[in-house]
């Protein structure tokens, strides 16, 4: 009678072959996380980014209807009193919903010229773009190299 095949040397890893696969998942996960972390700023950017141009729509529409950017001080420079209308940004954070990662804000310069800004917060705030800025005249800035912040 034949007994059934029994191995003389148990099966399984050794100590050494499951080090081996630890270290080698240590190295691809110290090369990936930067790149995915890289890769979860730029989104944040651009989110930013469609923002500030989606107010700087809403500010024209504005100006289409008062003819200035800022209501609050009259075409022929007198300051309008009881029928000021104050300018409010329709989006005042980037995202929308969830944790902030910018705050949008607006600056005056005069009647016709305004700035956005959109300032990094939170997990953003020591990102390398820093400040981003789009100008009424469609002029872009950015806190570090300005076509490397915008463009992609």
């Amino acid at each position: 009678m034949k007994l059934p095949f029994y191995p003389s040397k148990a099966m399984g890893f050794t100590l050494i072959e499951l080090m081996i696969t630890v270290a080698i998942l240590g190295i691809i996960a110290a090369i990936a996380l930067p790149s995915y972390q890289d890769y979860v700023r730029q989104s944040n950017r651009t989110v930013a980014k469609s923002i500030l141009y989606e107010n700087a729509q809403f500010m024209e529409r504005f100006y289409s209807q008062n003819n200035q950017y800022d209501a609050t001080v009259g075409a022929d420079g007198i300051i309008n009193t009881g029928d000021d209308i104050a300018v409010t940004l329709p989006i005042t954070q980037s995202p929308r919903t969830g944790a902030a990662q910018y705050n949008i804000s607006l600056q005056f310069v005069d009647n016709n010229t305004f700035i956005l800004q959109a300032i990094p917060i939170g997990s953003m705030a020591a990102d390398v773009c820093g400040t981003l800025t789009l100008r009424n005249t469609g002029a872009q800035g950015a806190g570090g190299n300005v076509a490397d912040c915008w463009n992609r």
